[in-house]
C-alpha cells in the first residue's frame, strides 16, 4: 500500500468533494426560505431530521462495512448514492409551494442514510489508509487545499446567484447539475485509492462481532472524549438554524453576502490551520481543543451585537480562526480515543449517538428562539458550548497530565 499515493489521492477526493457540495450546500437555506418559503419549524427539521437517518443508517451500517470485503467499495458506492439523491433536489421547485419546502426537508432527511454510510466508511478507510504519525501534518494539509477550494467556489457561487432574483430557481438547478459533475470525480479518486482487503482472524476480539455494545464506553479515553463531544455537538447544533434565520430574516443578507461570510471564515482556516496542528503537537491534542472550543463559545454572543454586514463579516473571519482548529482536533482526537481493533463500532457508536444530539439540539434551539427570543437564545448556545470547551480543558487536566505531550493523529 502506497501511503504517498493514498495521500495525494485523497487530497484529489477532497477538492472534488468540496467543489461538490460546497456550489450548493451553503445555500440551501437561502434556497429553502427565499426559494421555496420555508418556515421556521421546516428550517429546524432541514438541520435536525438528517441526524435521525443517520443514527438509522449506523444501526446496520457499522455491520455492513466489517462484512465488506473493501472499505474503499463501500465507500464509494454508498457517497455515488449520496450524490445521486442530492441531484433530485434540483427538480423541487416544479413541484408547488405549498408542498415543495416539505419535499426539501424529506429529501435532504433521507440522502443522509447513505451519507452516514459514506462518512462512516471513509473515516474508517482513511484511518487505516494513513499512519498515525502521518496525521497531523496529512490532514491539515488537506485541509488546507479543502478551505482554499471551498473559499473559491464558495465565492465564486455567491457572485453568480447575485446576479439573478432571490426567489429565482434557476440558478441553483445550474449549481445542483455542476455539482453531480463533480461528485462524479470526486468519486472517481475515492476509487483510486490503494485499500488494504480486509482480514479477519480466527481470533478476534468478541467486541468486532458486536458493534453496538456497551463494552466501547469501557475504554475511559472514548468514553472521555464521547462527553465532552456531546457538550460540543449540543452548543453547536443548537445554533446552526438560529444562525441561518438571522442571517436571511433579521439581516437581510443575499447570497453575495453569504459568500463573504463563507469566503472570510475559510480564509482564517487557511491561515490559521497549520498552527493548531503544531501546538497541537507541543502541548497535546486535547489541551489546544479546549482553546478552540472556547473560542467557538464567542461566535452566537457577538453575532447578536450588530446586524451590520461588514461586522458580520469580520466576526467570520475571527469565528474561522476557531473552526479550523476544532474541526481538525476532532477528528485527530476521535482517532486518537478509539484503538484500531474494532476502530469502525467505535466509529458508529459515536455517531449513533451524535446523530441524537443532531435531531434533538436544532429543534431545541428553535424552540428556544420562539420562547426568549434570538438574543436569549444565541446566550444560551454560547454558554453550553463554553461548558463544553471546559470538560475538555478538565479531560487534559485529569487523564494527560502524567503523560507527556501528545502527538496530533
Amino acid at each position: 500500500m502506497n501511503v504517498s499515493n493514498n495521500e495525494k489521492l485523497s487530497i484529489y477526493h477532497g477538492l472534488a468533494s468540496t467543489v461538490s457540495t460546497t456550489a450548493v450546500n451553503g445555500y440551501i437555506p437561502l434556497f429553502a426560505i427565499s426559494v421555496l418559503g420555508a418556515t421556521n419549524e421546516q428550517m429546524g427539521l432541514i438541520t435536525s431530521l438528517p441526524s435521525i437517518v443517520a443514527m438509522l443508517a449506523l444501526i446496520p451500517g457499522a455491520l455492513w462495512l466489517n462484512k465488506a470485503k473493501s472499505k474503499k467499495n463501500f465507500a464509494v458506492i454508498s457517497t455515488l448514492a449520496t450524490r445521486l439523491m442530492f441531484m433530485l433536489i434540483l427538480f423541487i421547485p416544479f413541484v408547488d409551494q405549498p408542498y415543495s419546502a416539505s419535499l426539501l426537508v424529506f429529501l435532504i432527511a433521507a440522502l443522509n442514510f447513505p451519507g452516514a454510510l459514506s462518512g462512516l466508511s471513509w473515516q474508517t478507510l482513511i484511518g487505516d489508509l494513513i499512519p498515525e504519525k502521518r496525521r497531523g501534518d496529512f490532514f491539515s494539509t488537506r485541509n488546507r487545499w479543502v478551505t482554499i477550494a471551498a473559499m473559491a467556489v464558495t465565492f465564486g457561487t455567491g457572485f453568480f446567484l447575485q446576479q439573478f432574483a432571490k426567489d429565482d430557481a434557476f440558478p441553483y438547478q445550474i449549481l445542483f447539475v455542476i455539482g453531480f459533475v463533480f461528485a462524479l470525480v470526486e468519486v472517481y479518486y475515492l476509487y483510486k485509492h490503494q485499500d488494504s482487503p480486509a482480514v479477519v482472524t480466527k481470533t478476534e476480539n468478541p467486541l468486532q462481532k458486536r458493534k453496538f455494545s456497551m463494552d466501547v464506553f469501557r475504554h475511559k479515553p472514548f468514553l472521555s472524549f464521547l462527553v465532552c463531544a456531546v457538550l460540543f455537538n449540543i452548543g453547536a447544533q443548537m445554533a446552526w438554524s438560529l444562525f441561518s434565520i438571522y442571517h436571511i430574516r433579521d439581516v437581510g443578507a443575499t447570497a453575495l453576502w453569504f459568500s463573504f461570510f463563507s469566503v472570510t471564515n475559510q480564509l482564517a482556516q487557511i491561515i490559521s490551520v497549520k498552527w493548531w496542528a503544531k501546538a497541537a503537537d507541543k502541548h497535546g491534542n486535547i489541551m489546544i481543543l479546549f482553546i478552540a472550543a472556547a473560542g467557538m463559545a464567542t461566535a452566537p454572543i457577538l453575532t447578536m451585537l450588530s446586524t451590520n454586514l461588514y461586522y458580520l463579516t469580520a466576526l467570520n473571519f475571527w469565528i474561522g480562526l476557531f473552526v479550523s482548529g476544532t474541526n481538525l482536533l476532532l477528528f485527530n482526537q476521535l482517532l486518537k480515543a478509539t484503538p484500531e481493533v474494532n476502530r469502525a463500532g467505535y466509529l458508529a457508536n459515536y455517531q449513533f449517538i451524535l446523530s441524537i444530539i443532531g435531531f434533538i439540539a436544532p429543534q431545541f434551539g428553535v424552540y428556544l428562539l420562539g420562547q426568549v427570543g434570538m438574543f436569549s437564545a444565541m446566550a444560551i448556545c454560547s454558554v453550553i458550548r463554553l461548558i463544553a470547551g471546559c470538560s475538555f480543558l478538565l479531560v487534559a487536566l485529569k487523564f494527560e497530565r502524567k503523560q507527556k505531550p501528545v502527538e496530533i493523529m
